[in-house]
C-alpha cells in the first residue's frame, strides 16, 4: 500500500509533519527536493507540500491531482495562495492551528472508510433485566453471519462483557489502556490491539477500579469502529455522562431492556426519560412478566421492537464460562430478527 507524501527541506517542518503522521498512526514518505518527489507524485494517497519547495515543485511541471494540501509554519506569507494554486493543492493549513485537521486527512488517506457501521446502543429500563446479555447476544450472532461488529462495554460497573463472552481471559487491551485516546484512531490499529475472535471485536472493561470514559475516547472508538465495521453495539450503564452521551447521539437506534412488570415500567418510565435528552430513536425489548407486553410499551411511550424469549438456564451457562446460546435456539433466532429490522442485517 502506497504511503502519504511529504515535501519540504525545511527541518523544523518536517520535524512537525512526522510528529503529526506519528499522532494519526501513519508513515509517510519524504522528498527532501521537488525532483526526488516525481516517482511518488502520482501513487501516493495524499501529498503535503511544504510552503518552502511549494515554488520548485511548480517549476517541475507536476501533473494535476486530487489530495493536495501546502502546509505552513505559521501565517503571514502573502504568496501562499500563489503556490497553493500553482502546485495544484485543493487547500492551505497553517501549523500549528491545522494540526488536528492534518491528523484526519492523513489518517483517511491511510485507511480510507471501507464500511459504515450503523451503531446501536443496548441499556436497562432497571438493573438485572439483561441488557448486557442482550448486547453480547446480538454481537455474537451478527458477527456469526459474517458482518464485522465492534462491541463497546461502556458500563464500568457491569463486571465487563467479556465474562459474558465467556472470553475474559483473552489477551488484549481494556478501557482503561484505550480511554486516554483522542482524535483519529486507525480501525486496524484498534483491531489489533483488543481482544477480536473471528469477525468480532470487543472492547471491554477490567476488573479493577472503575472510572468515567471520557467523550473524546469514546468518540474515537465509535468513529473507528464506523470506518471499519458494518456494526458496533454498545452496551450502557444506567447512568448518563460524558461518553456515554457521546455514543447515545451517534446511535441509529437505542434499546432499553424492560421488565414486563409494574416496577419494570417505572423504572423504565426513568431511564426513558433521561435517554430521550441524547438521543432520538428508542425501542422497547420486552421480557415477559406480569403485564402484557404491549401495554408494557404503550405505558412508557416507546414502541415495542420484540419480546424476549425465556432464558431458562443461562445463569448456569454464563458460570460455566460458555457464552449465551445462539444458533437456532429461540435467543439466537430472535437476535437475527431483530438484526434484520434494525441494521439491515441479512
Amino acid at each position: 500500500m502506497h504511503r502519504p507524501l511529504a515535501i519540504t527541506d525545511d527541518q523544523e517542518l518536517l520535524d512537525d509533519l512526522l510528529r503529526i503522521a506519528a499522532a494519526a498512526g501513519v508513515d509517510i514518505d519524504v522528498a527532501h527536493a521537488a525532483a526526488h518527489a516525481r516517482p511518488y507524485w502520482s501513487q501516493a494517497p495524499l501529498v503535503v507540500v511544504g510552503a518552502d519547495l511549494a515554488d520548485d515543485l511548480a517549476a517541475t511541471g507536476p501533473s494535476p491531482r486530487r489530495n493536495v494540501l501546502l502546509v505552513t509554519r505559521g501565517p503571514g506569507d502573502p504568496d501562499i495562495w500563489r503556490r497553493c494554486v500553482a502546485v495544484g493543492a485543493h487547500t492551505v493549513l497553517e501549523l500549528p492551528e491545522a494540526e488536528r485537521l492534518l491528523v484526519e486527512e492523513l489518517g483517511e488517506a491511510a485507511e480510507p472508510a471501507t464500511r459504515a457501521g450503523t451503531v446501536l446502543c443496548v441499556a436497562g429500563g432497571r438493573g438485572g433485566v439483561g441488557a448486557t446479555v442482550l448486547s453480547a447476544s446480538l454481537a455474537l450472532t451478527a458477527s456469526r453471519h459474517g458482518l464485522r461488529t465492534l462491541l463497546i462495554d461502556a458500563d464500568p460497573l457491569g463486571g465487563g462483557i467479556d465474562v459474558v463472552l465467556g472470553q475474559e481471559q483473552a489477551t488484549g487491551a481494556r478501557w482503561p489502556d484505550i480511554a486516554g485516546r483522542e482524535g483519529r484512531v486507525s480501525f486496524t490499529a484498534l483491531q489489533d490491539a483488543l481482544p477480536t475472535f473471528g469477525d468480532l471485536t470487543v472492547l471491554s472493561w477490567h476488573r479493577g477500579e472503575p472510572a468515567p470514559i471520557p467523550r473524546e475516547a469514546m468518540r474515537a472508538v465509535l468513529d473507528a469502529g464506523r470506518r471499519g465495521c458494518d456494526l458496533v453495539i454498545v452496551d450502557l450503564p444506567r447512568h448518563v455522562g460524558d461518553g456515554e452521551s457521546e455514543a447515545l447521539s451517534r446511535a441509529t437506534s437505542t434499546l432499553v431492556v424492560i421488565q414486563a412488570d409494574v416496577r419494570g415500567a417505572l423504572a423504565a418510565t426513568q431511564t426513558l426519560a433521561i435517554l430521550r435528552r441524547h438521543t432520538g430513536d428508542l425501542r422497547a425489548v420486552l421480557r415477559t412478566g406480569s403485564m402484557a407486553p404491549d401495554v408494557v410499551a404503550a405505558s412508557v411511550g416507546v414502541p415495542c421492537a420484540g419480546v424476549l424469549p425465556e432464558l431458562r438456564g443461562l445463569a448456569r451457562t454464563l458460570d460455566r464460562g460458555d457464552p449465551p446460546p445462539l444458533g437456532r435456539a429461540p435467543l439466537g433466532r430472535f437476535c437475527a430478527q431483530l438484526l434484520s429490522t434494525l441494521a439491515g442485517a441479512p
